[in-house]
């Protein structure tokens, strides 16, 4: 039996024949009590199932990794480019750069625990600097996390800096007509107007929901709290899903729920709202929508509009500013335009 990630009494732990399962739970537990994010700690158990599987196909215990074998697995996860604006695949389990390095910031973070609780002398995995040359030695435990960001501590592969990818407004359009319940469109739209990540979407609670005021009380990375205004149209879906579809009197804190079946009444899962968006995208042909991109649409348009960018930052919770100066880039209708307009400048001050 191989390797796998499993949901054991609502935390994600591994099982399988593997010689680091031992381990691996205890630095997931340990997150787990350092208050990580249930989709962190679920993102961290899927990293080191790709990690314990290298292991087993190259029969190396966990104990006698050094930093050949760390660069040995990059290699062996293979990686896809972006050749001419075609994908190159150059392994059967080829994963994109910024795949593998949150991957190799997972298995950094395991052997550092390893470390601090004394189990291993040194880590073999190589924490490069942002810049040039290597780090020097971590700060504590998980010191290598960096300062508001869960999987930070360098790269050990190049990866192309992107832009937030918005959709546009048919793609929005059709997607959202295709939503059968309020329910299903007050959940897009606390992306779409309100920058919610869809983990707050699914963690917002109805305590949290100030339906005079239009702003929520959103939860998000670091279980940092911020207060989010948002459109009137999120709030008249949210006041018809919650007079129509929500079963009265539910003691369920969340305010999203599942409407039918056995677990009707249980807040809507992680799984869930992925089947959700799969589901729609196949029914309204908008194929490129999804949770993410519902939330930069909302931070690029708000940079379009020239909103101030602390303002932006906390409204969309980043802890990083480059995160939210990200948005701010000038798109090719503008690019054209100031073009436009420099050239004529140029020609009307030369015909003088």
């Amino acid at each position: 039996m191989t390797v796998h990630a499993r949901l054991l009494d609502g935390e994600h732990r591994l099982a399988g024949a593997w010689d680091g399962i031992e381990a691996a739970n205890a630095f997931l537990a340990h997150l787990a009590a350092r208050a990580f994010s249930p989709a962190t700690i679920r993102a961290y158990a899927f990293d080191l199932v790709n990690f314990a599987r290298f292991l087993i196909e190259q029969t190396l215990t966990v104990d006698a990794v050094t930093p050949t074998d760390v660069f040995a697995w990059v290699d062996w996860q293979g990686v896809r480019r972006d050749s001419g604006g075609k994908v190159v695949r150059l392994a059967r389990r080829s994963a994109a750069p910024s795949t593998i390095n949150r991957r190799v910031a997972a298995v950094r973070a395991f052997f550092e625990y390893q470390v601090m609780t004394g189990v291993r002398a040194g880590n073999p995995v190589p924490a490069p600097r942002r810049g040039q040359g290597l780090r020097p030695q971590a700060r504590g435990l998980l010191g290598h996390l960096g300062s508001g960001r869960a999987r930070g501590g360098g790269r050990l592969l190049r990866q192309p800096r992107r832009l937030p990818e918005s959709l546009p407004s048919g793609d929005v359009e059709a997607f959202l007509s295709s939503l059968g319940t309020h329910r299903d469109r007050t959940m897009a739209l606390a992306m779409l107007l309100g920058g919610l990540r869809s983990a707050e979407v699914r963690g917002l609670k109805l305590a949290d929901v100030d339906m005079g005021a239009r702003r929520l009380r959103v939860i998000g990375k670091g279980n940092k709290e911020r207060v989010v205004p948002v459109d009137a149209a999120f709030f008249a879906e949210l006041a018809s899903y919650l007079r129509l579809e929500r079963p009265p009197g539910l003691g369920t804190a969340e305010c999203f729920v599942v409407l039918r079946g056995p677990t009707a009444g249980a807040p809507v899962s992680e799984a869930g709202l992925r089947s959700l968006f799969r589901r729609h995208r196949q029914l309204s042909g908008a194929l490129r929508v999804r949770p993410h991109r519902l939330r930069h649409t909302y931070g690029t348009e708000l940079a379009a509009a020239g909103i101030d960018l602390l303002a932006l930052r906390e409204l969309m919770g980043h802890a990083n500013p480059e995160t939210t100066a990200a948005y701010v880039h000038l798109s090719v209708e503008q690019l054209a335009a100031e073009y436009a307009a420099a050239r004529f400048r140029q020609s009307a001050g030369g015909s003088r």
